[in-house]
């Protein structure tokens, strides 16, 4: 390949030349495209020992081929040199365009060095441009032709056939075929990590549509009720409802389909959907079925992605807690009612009535959180100057204070408290025996709770005592009030065949804000006990 003066040795490299390029183009894995590059180096360009030193993803070079020699591939391939070695040889090494080339005078410095290397048998070289046993030609190899070129590799080749260093030509066909042949390293490492690649995505899809198939299998079989809707708040339409839920609600999936769980909860518990709607959330609330029936479920909320970065949906388990929540209801039903009558208790009328007060009369002094505050933020009621400072304006207040009627009839309305006291009832008892008292009490409580109006409160105080609450009444309606429940309570009372009768005695108190509960209850009590009195007096006078 040096006679250059011949031009049919120059065309019979360049046709060698692209029969080895060919083949390192038809090379399919990194493997094989290694190995077609020392081999053609070895069958193509008249070397007769060739290797490949592949930089490894740690920076360090990997004798990766070689080719020519049994015994020189036994020795160095799989050994590793250091890329700080590689380094120092190609910075010291004389160039030839793109090749380095080491002269034996200057390579016995090399011989302790960690990269791998063989030792040429043959005569020292007799002329100038003999090729020497210890002579080292490299090329390196780049991933890419433009400057800033990340190093593939470096070629090593020994041992010319002709055995003459080689002269321009040669030079420049090996320089050639370096270039090309680190683009074929690169791009079958390309070829490789894209297989990996389409190999790992073929797995993480298989696992996805794995995933996917149990997520639908557990979905749509769970024994309890579950939903999916698109995120935006409690009023999402719902995408997917499975078979339970469609039996919880009595509606076949389709239709589901169509609502949001704002269409299907109850209006007393819209603020429960809402505080339970949050990813994570959870709230008991009730749903209304197919028949116009509510069932109370609990909801518990998860938040589902399509894919990593597409839509996300709430998952919604959806848990029957009917009977827990009966159970719940009748619980706090018997702790607030009494068990006889089925009235409000002593307690819950305490409850009910505490509610409806505050502890600040109407019209009361506000004390000594109402200070003046002057420009400089002293407190005080005059400013710098002398003159009074007024005060800010107070808060708006909601609340509507109770207070007594005036004491004219029919001015004024109020929060009336009606204690009754049955009369006659203790004979019956001691009489006919506790069984007909309960019927009795049972009986009054029902008359009771006929008369009196919608947000009225009948209450059972204990024994033979009742309690009636009933706001906004004027002095005259209280009165019309307690004549009408008299009137329910007189009549004949049938007991087990026999009739008996009790009469009521009713003492009007008024709750005011600033009074206790038990100063109100107290109130009506003592004036319920001054009108059975005068009416003890009545009898005797008549």
């Amino acid at each position: 390949m040096d006679t250059e003066s011949e031009p049919y040795v120059r065309l019979a490299t360049l046709r060698a030349l692209h029969q080895v390029m060919a083949d390192l183009n038809t090379a399919r894995s990194l493997a094989d495209t290694l190995q077609a590059v020392v081999d053609g180096i070895v069958d193509g360009l008249g070397y007769q020992l060739a290797a490949v030193n592949l930089v490894r993803p740690d920076g360090d070079l990997i004798v990766a081929a070689v080719a020519g020699d049994p015994g020189a591939e036994a020795l160095l391939a799989g050994r590793v040199g250091s890329r700080t070695t590689w380094e120092r040889w190609l910075s010291m090494a004389q160039r030839w365009g793109s090749l380095r080339f080491i002269p034996f005078e200057q390579g016995w410095m090399l011989d302790e060095d960690d990269v791998p290397q063989w030792r040429s048998e043959g005569p020292l070289p007799q002329f100038e441009d003999e090729w020497h046993p210890d002579d080292r030609l490299l090329a390196p190899m780049y991933a890419a032709p433009s400057g800033g070129r990340e190093l593939v590799g470096v070629i090593s080749v020994d041992r010319p056939r002709n055995g003459r260093r080689p002269g321009a030509w040669a030079r420049e066909a090996l320089s050639m075929y370096s270039f090309q042949a680190g683009i074929a390293i690169s791009n079958a490492r390309l070829r490789g990590n894209m297989q990996r690649a389409l190999v790992r995505l073929e797995r993480e899809q298989q696992a996805l549509r794995a995933s996917e198939e149990s997520f639908r299998q557990a979905f749509d079989y769970a024994p309890s009720g579950m939903a999916v809707a698109e995120m935006g708040g409690d009023d999402a339409k719902l995408v997917r409802a499975n078979d339970a839920l469609c039996r919880l609600l009595g509606r076949p999936a389709s239709v589901l389909c169509r609502y949001s769980f704002a269409d299907l909860v109850h209006p007393d518990d819209r603020a429960a959907l809402v505080r339970g709607s949050a990813p994570g959330g959870r709230a008991e609330l009730r749903l209304a079925r197919r028949d116009g029936s509510y069932l109370w479920v609990s909801l518990r909320n998860s938040v589902v992605a399509d894919t990593s970065d597409g839509p996300k949906f709430l998952l919604t388990h959806v848990e029957d807690i009917e009977d827990r929540k009966r159970h719940e209801l009748a619980l706090a039903h018997r702790a607030s009612h009494d068990q006889l009558t089925g009235l409000p208790n002593s307690a819950e009328l305490r409850s009910r009535l505490g509610s409806r007060l505050c502890s600040q009369p109407l019209g009361a002094d506000p004390g000594p959180e109402a200070v003046l505050v002057r420009p400089d933020g002293t407190l005080g009621d005059t400013d710098e100057f002398g003159y009074d400072f007024p005060a800010p304006a107070p808060a708006y207040d909601p609340h509507v204070h109770a207070v007594e009627p005036e004491s004219q009839a029919g001015a004024g309305k109020g929060f009336a408290v009606l204690f009754c006291d049955l009369d006659g009832f203790k004979s019956i008892n001691d009489r006919f025996g506790h069984h007909t008292g309960d019927a009795v009490l049972i009986e009054v409580a029902r008359r009771l709770t006929s008369v009196v109006r919608d947000g009225d409160t009948v209450a059972r105080l204990g024994g033979d005592e009742f309690v009636v609450l009933a706001d906004g009444l004027d002095r005259d309606g209280a009165q019309e009030l307690a004549v009408r429940l008299r009137n329910a309570i007189i009549p004949p009372i049938r007991v087990e065949g026999r009739a008996v009768r009790v009469g009521a005695s009713f003492g009007i108190g008024w709750a005011g804000c600033g009074m206790t509960v038990e100063e109100i209850l107290h109130s009506a009590d003592q004036r319920m006990y001054d009108e059975k009195r005068r009416s003890k007096q009545h009898r005797r006078a008549g």
